[in-house]
């Protein structure tokens, strides 16, 4: 429900605040006056396009605010997944600068106009001539029906199943996609994995080692000959390092008796004997052990050229890569495996969801199929009612594979006279045939949902007198329960209102205004009085609109 509307610096609007009822609003006013701005100030917070050229002061930013009460409508979802803060007094708000920059607000938070014009539509629904209306989408057509039908827990059911059946079919073509991206690849993969598994890699130092020890198989007769010689040198020579330190420890032990300076000294050159002599006999060791061994030798070689060859292949340098290579292609043949089966269980859920959601639509088809002579009939009689007592509505219906809205396609199709057979609605009705028709289906459907508020803009076209008091009652009937904004001409409709706004113009120095204020109930008799007889109503039209307002 809109309950407050701010309007600053828009066309001749310097600055209103209207404060509307949750019943039938009326707002009326001479030709002229300004009622049609005030509708075009709210479409900007409906996500309409702006048009600078309705600025009236270009020093001065435009501003429109309204204050909805939207706890009726469900809307919490919608705010958690904008990232908006739910109010249950909600305020959106359209600024515009005199440069054509425009910003919206959700609650003082900056929305896309988008985000805006979807909010927007769930709160305001506004028919007014030469405007396109929900009336010319068959997917509102549907709606109407669905409503009427009363079977939201089943409709909602079934759309939460059918977002889980479309996103598991997106699911499942993604996972074929790859897949078969895989597939080509994987005998490849298998390929490369095999040569990795038979290389039977393990030690990341492995490579480091085999160099190792094949260059001391490669090198192994020079290094015993070094060895040897090192050996000789050491002791085996007549005069080896070893026998010329027994000459000199024992030349100095002859003569330490005399000086015991040389005792530290003949310990240092026992502790250098046995060095040496340890390192002469750990050299005998190693010569021992350095072997000749050809067929050790082309063993090694061959392991080595296996892992260069791989390392070539993959363009890698080390055993520690080629390990990580090994892991990267069994994570993707795993991949492919689980694929399979992902695929597999995905097919069933997929098929499992197909027939739920063909049971589902065909109970709300069931359903749907009964109520689309009813609503012929009740909506046949009410256009008569509102003065089109030739207009025919006639419920085009045909069934497809399942959608988000089950297996129905529904069209009202509609003739406005006699002997002409019904046709879509976009090609035969006029603005107001439009805004009464939409009357009348919402007067339907007001006992089955929470209608937004709904502003009827020149609903009185080409009607008066008692038709044009009936109209008044269908949507006096309808407000009962729902907002209604109504701007007319016709004071049968204007007397139905719980409330009456009257806008007018009013000089202000150089400039034309545009204002609006609620009338007093003795107001209201001499406004009706005026659309009935004239600006000088005599004692008959004023008793006329008191007639008009209590009946």
């Amino acid at each position: 429900m809109l309950q407050k509307l701010y309007v600053k610096n828009y066309a001749l609007i310097d600055e209103l605040e209207l404060a509307l009822t949750d019943h039938l609003n009326i707002i009326t006013g001479e030709t002229g006056a300004g009622k049609s701005i005030i509708l075009g100030a709210l479409s900007l917070i409906l996500g309409q396009r702006v048009n600078t050229a309705a600025i009236s002061n270009n020093q001065e930013k435009c501003v429109i605010e309204g204050v909805f009460l939207v706890a009726p409508y469900n809307l919490k979802p919608f705010f958690e997944e904008q990232g908006l803060d739910y109010e249950e007094e909600t305020v959106l708000r359209r600024e515009v600068t005199p440069s054509g920059k425009s910003r919206a607000f959700v609650n003082d938070t900056p929305v896309t106009l988008d985000v805006l014009q979807a909010l927007s539509e769930q709160l305001v629904s506004l028919h007014a001539q030469h405007q396109t209306l929900h009336l010319h989408d068959t997917g509102y057509h549907l709606h109407i029906i669905d409503t009427l039908a009363n079977h939201a827990p089943l409709l909602a059911q079934y759309t939460e199943l059918f977002k889980s059946y479309r996103k598991n079919q997106n699911r499942l073509h993604e996972l074929e996609t790859n897949y078969a991206a895989v597939q080509k690849e994987l005998d490849y993969t298998l390929f490369q994995l095999n040569e990795l598994e038979e290389a039977k890699l393990t030690d990341p130092r492995e490579q480091e080692a085999l160099e190792q020890e094949l260059s001391r198989l490669n090198h192994a007769e020079t290094i015993k000959q070094a060895l040897m010689q090192g050996i000789y040198a050491l002791d085996e020579q007549e005069a080896s390092v070893l026998q010329q330190l027994r000459t000199v420890k024992n030349t100095l032990a002859d003569v330490s008796r005399y000086t015991q300076a040389l005792e530290p000294l003949l310990e240092r050159l026992d502790s250098v004997s046995i060095e040496l002599q340890d390192i002469s006999n750990e050299l005998g060791l190693l010569e021992s052990e350095i072997m000749m061994d050809p067929e050790r030798a082309q063993e090694i070689n061959d392991r080595l050229n296996i892992i260069y060859r791989l390392q070539k292949k993959h363009r890698l340098n080390t055993i520690a890569e080629l390990l990580q290579l090994q892991q990267t292609l069994q994570a993707q043949v795993q991949s492919a495996e689980n694929s399979d089966e992902a695929i597999k269980a995905l097919k069933t859920e997929i098929a499992k969801q197909h027939a739920e959601l063909q049971h589902l639509s065909g109970q709300m088809s069931v359903n749907r199929k009964k109520q689309l002579p009813v609503f012929e009939q009740q909506i046949n009689g009410l256009l008569a009612e509102v003065g089109m007592p030739g207009a025919t509505v006639k419920m085009a219906h045909t069934q497809t594979a399942l959608t988000a809205n089950g297996i129905d396609n529904v069209e009202v199709m509609f003739s406005a006279n006699k002997g002409l057979p019904p046709a879509e609605i976009r090609k035969v009705a006029s603005g107001g045939e439009l805004s009464r028709l939409m009357l009348c289906i919402q007067s339907l459907m007001a006992d089955n949902t929470a209608l937004p508020t709904l502003i009827f803009d020149e609903i009185d076209t080409g009607i008066s007198g008692e038709v044009a008091l009936k109209v008044g009652k269908v949507m006096q009937k309808l407000a009962r329960g729902h907002q209604v904004i109504c701007i007319t001409h016709l004071p049968q409709i204007a007397s139905k209102g719980n409330t009456h706004f009257f806008v007018y113009k009013q000089q202000n120095g150089n400039r034309t205004l545009t204002g609006i204020r609620r009338l007093q109930p003795q107001e209201r008799v001499v406004e009706i009085a005026k659309m009935l007889s004239g600006d000088q109503p005599g004692q008959m039209a004023m008793a006329n609109a008191k007639e008009l307002l209590e009946g």
